[in-house]
């Protein structure tokens, strides 16, 4: 049996040796479709030994992938993007998966990331364990399948404008699907911030358009409200979305879990239970469920609750930080005052660039009456968040509180200097200068409008 590789690629120049000397020895013809590339990589792919096609481009990834399969010979096809890498441990044991008699299989993609803390959708990352030499930089991966190796025959080819795949026609042609053994090894994810934003933008314009050409599509609408939720924080517009996709397809457990996840941000922590009760029943195992749960509860004041779902959640991720703060302010708050304060000293000492961390601990103070406690916090806050308006709004709002008006003006002021943008910090000045007005004419100051009590909600960054 013979097999091909068919990309679609648009400026690739500095990816496309490594990619295609990656599957050297295991393909027998290389078809690379060109968007439009600005750069030489039609020269370079030529001279690589590939077919170069050059294709318009119509704002639909499904398309270009079809016209570039439609140009390929062999009786198998495995798709690639030209910041991959296959770690194909032999050709012959990969070759050898094409006479099992499966017709496409679910490849396994390895998407290397930037940061610990990232996810993709439900999946949240997992150290890096070094498997594969390349990506020895990278402190952190998340996995996810796809149908990337499958038959050449009429059955099957790409659908979706955007997050395309061949999966939904394997299911509907009622062909048979098998998991591949082997890793693609992704890089395109931890190019840098200005490149993600914009490929968001971009993803959410076309991911509009699919959910508009697709209105019965309940994946559709799902991957259009997980654009909204986790790129823009557009969370009214996410619900909605998650919203019409389970109107669709009510067995959709990721869209309950997101659903209720929207529901959190937006204050309405009993309705987002609600809905992580029927993202658990429907069989929904991400691994944030257990801890949005917790957070569900301890919105709702159910802190005793809240600090056993932050244990069993636990259980599952031991080893984060933002979880265990979450679980020591559940815990103070349900009583367990040593414990809790010492575990949300641990997760700052675990992270001590996450401010909050710090945000936390000066919570839970705050809630105690321990206010020269809570300065201190506030101060260690301030000096490893000198840049944030948040620093100074703090303190000065603890300072108020212990009856010094004065001091929380000048660190308004303090603030004002290092950051005169912004608003909030010369609103909260104009507020702590009427609080000395008013203290020095016999009446009680008020608190400047600050917030004080903890954020509490789902632990989200992957923005």
């Amino acid at each position: 049996m013979t097999l091909a590789l068919a990309m679609i690629v648009r400026d690739a120049e500095p990816d496309l040796p490594a990619c295609l000397a990656s599957v050297a020895g295991l393909v027998d013809e290389v078809v690379i479709a060109d968007t439009g590339s600005r750069d030489n990589t039609r020269e370079c792919a030529r001279r690589l030994g590939a077919r170069v096609l050059e294709i318009a481009w119509e704002d639909d990834f499904a398309r270009a992938r079809n016209l570039g399969l439609a140009a390929v010979r062999s009786d198998w096809v495995l798709a690639l993007d030209a910041d991959e890498r296959l770690e194909s441990g032999g050709a012959a044991a990969w070759k050898r998966q094409l006479e099992s008699g499966a017709d496409a299989f679910q490849v396994t993609i390895r998407n290397y990331m930037d940061s610990p803390a990232a996810r993709i959708w439900d999946r949240p990352a997992q150290p890096n364990d070094g498997r594969w030499p390349e990506a020895a930089g990278y402190p952190a991966f998340v996995e996810h399948q796809n149908v990337r190796l499958f038959r050449r025959c009429s059955e099957l080819y790409f659908v979706g404008r955007v997050h395309e795949s061949v999966g939904p026609r394997v299911r509907a042609a009622g062909l048979k699907l098998a998991e591949a053994r082997g890793l693609i090894h992704h890089f395109g994810l931890a190019r840098g911030h200005e490149l993600a934003a914009a490929k968001n933008r971009y993803y959410r314009e076309l991911g509009r358009r699919k959910a508009g050409e697709q209105p019965q599509d309940a994946q559709a609408q799902f991957e259009l409200g997980v654009v909204e939720f986790d790129n823009f924080h557009n969370d009214g517009e996410a619900l909605r979305c998650f919203e019409r996709a389970l109107r669709l397809d009510a067995g959709l457990a990721p869209a309950w879990f997101f659903a209720g996840a929207a529901l959190l941000r937006l204050g309405h922590a009993a309705e987002a239970a609600e809905f992580f009760a029927q993202a658990r029943s429907r069989g929904c195992r991400a691994p944030q469920l257990a801890e949005f749960e917790a957070d569900a509860a301890y919105n709702q004041g159910c802190y005793v609750q809240a600090a056993a779902a932050y244990r069993r959640a636990a259980r599952r991720t031991p080893r984060a930080a933002g979880l265990a703060g979450k679980r020591g302010l559940a815990e103070l708050r349900a009583g367990e005052r040593e414990a809790g304060l010492a575990r949300l000293r641990q997760a700052m000492a675990a992270e001590p660039d996450q401010a909050e961390h710090y945000d936390r601990l000066i919570g839970g103070l705050v809630w105690l009456e321990d206010y020269p406690g809570a300065l201190q916090a506030a101060l260690e806050r301030r000096k490893r968040f000198p840049a944030q308006a948040q620093s100074y709004l703090r303190q000065a709002a603890i300072l108020a509180q212990l009856g010094r008006p004065g001091d929380a003006a000048r660190c308004l002021e303090e603030g004002l200097l290092r950051l005169p943008q912004a608003a909030e910090l010369r609103q909260a000045l104009q507020q702590a200068r009427q609080d000395m007005s008013e203290q020095i004419g016999g009446q009680t100051g008020r608190v400047p409008a600050v917030v004080l009590k903890p954020e509490s909600g789902p632990a989200d960054r992957s923005a």
